[in-house]
């Protein structure tokens, strides 16, 4: 059985190994044998992780009560744990790589053996290369342009000191970011109440919105004879991303590819991935490890693809995405009927609705057809939820059907 320390070395000289090849991989780019590479590498890198996490706990464990010793011995156990920490997190760094790359090209490709479609995960078999079929998905989510800029081989700070300045500061700029916390925000109050139920004193907590009339509620659901205290506020809260191994990995990327504007492109990016998908594609995808499926407060990263529009104030990107979200959870047992909508139109549909762009400027946004995107507006107007989920319609109004035997139609839908 190897020591930690040989461990650690064989873990950093595999990840140097990995640096070099994936830079002849993307010399003639081929997304099949892209993705085996990927595959091998990860699972291999996810054995030695596994491992070295073992031995690392194991070891801060045993040492951590005598951090504040001034034994030497003790502080050699120290830099020998804290050296461990270190390839520990590099390692950790390279697999989140891995994840976002597999991710991408699963998102922009779809892969076929005979007529069975297969995930990119089940691209482990050098021999079945040759029997598998590959063709581009019509609507591509990520960007392929960043995968030759992750940091495969998990030293983001190594690879990044052989940047120019412009590249570093956009880098800073891009981790910022993502590391900012949302706006907090009070939407709503968690409430203990006493009440009297057959002779009896019982507790209930609930739940009302932050603007709730409290004893109007609280009678119509106990009575007149009860008693309540605030226990708390639920609030808006928390970090976009919560894994700093994916920010690392994208703010390298983007940097890297776009020294000049790389975080309003990633802004774009994660925008559009917010509206061509479902909550619960989001939930799944894994093309940006630990980040929120929603959001519910703002996130300044989402104000810099619209800071040239008119309609712009601070807060305008998030906006957008909470009301996306919103119109997600209005939709919940209604998708049947407009099952003929695809999530990525619907988007377009939610995104037409919501904000002041037209069908051009949304499909443009969006990167979708702009037909596609007018007639699935039609097919919307015509299930009548326009009128449950908006509050201005009158957007819609062109989008009416123009026949008399249409428009009788639509008010029987519409009761």
């Amino acid at each position: 059985m190897t020591t930690t320390e040989e461990l650690i070395a064989q873990i950093n000289r595999i990840l140097d190994d990995i640096k070099i090849n994936m830079g002849r991989l993307f010399e003639n780019f081929d997304p099949l044998y892209l993705a085996f590479n990927l595959n091998r590498n990860l699972a291999f890198l996810k054995d030695l992780e596994e491992e070295l996490s073992r031995r690392v706990s194991e070891a801060l464990s045993y040492t951590m009560s005598s951090k504040r010793e001034r034994d030497p011995h003790i502080r050699r156990i120290l830099l020998r744990n804290h050296y461990r920490m270190l390839t520990l997190e590099r390692l950790r760094t390279a697999i989140t790589a891995h994840k976002i790359a597999l991710a991408t090209i699963e998102s922009s490709y779809t892969f076929y053996k005979g007529k069975k479609i297969i995930e990119v995960k089940d691209i482990t078999n050098k021999e079945e290369l040759d029997s598998i079929r590959i063709s581009e998905k019509p609507i591509k989510l990520g960007r392929m342009e960043i995968l030759p800029h992750l940091a495969y081989s998990g030293d983001v700070l190594r690879i990044l000191g052989q940047k120019s300045n412009k590249t570093r500061d956009t880098f800073k700029e891009i981790k910022s970011k993502l590391k900012e916390k949302g706006q907090i925000q009070k939407k709503g109050m968690r409430i203990e109440v006493e009440y009297w139920q057959g002779g009896r004193l019982k507790k209930e907590r609930v739940e009302l919105p932050v603007d709730a009339d409290i004893d109007g509620e609280l009678k119509k659901r106990f009575g007149q004879k009860f008693r309540w205290r605030l226990l708390t506020y639920v609030k808006t809260k928390g970090v976009l991303i919560n894994s700093h191994y994916t920010i690392d990995n994208l703010s390298l990327a983007y940097a890297s590819l776009y020294p000049e504007d790389g975080a309003r492109i990633l802004a774009l990016d994660l925008f559009r991935y917010y509206y061509l998908t479902s909550e619960k594609e989001r939930e799944t995808i894994g093309l940006y490890p630990q980040m929120r499926p929603c959001i519910d407060c703002h996130y300044s990263i989402f104000d810099l693809p619209f800071m040239d529009e008119p309609e712009f104030r601070t807060g305008f990107g998030s906006m957008l995405i909470i009301k996306k979200c919103e119109v997600e959870t209005l939709l919940s047992g209604k998708r049947s009927e407009i099952s003929n909508i695809p999530n990525y139109l619907l988007g377009g549909v939610v995104l037409y609705g919501v904000s002041p762009f037209d069908e051009e400027k949304v499909s443009k946004l969006l990167g979708i057809d702009e037909e596609e995107l007018k007639e699935a507006i039609e097919k919307f107007v015509l299930s009548g939820l326009h009128m449950v989920l908006f509050e201005d319609t009158n957007k819609f109004e062109k989008f009416m059907p123009k026949s008399d035997k249409a428009k009788q139609f639509l008010e029987l839908l519409q009761g």
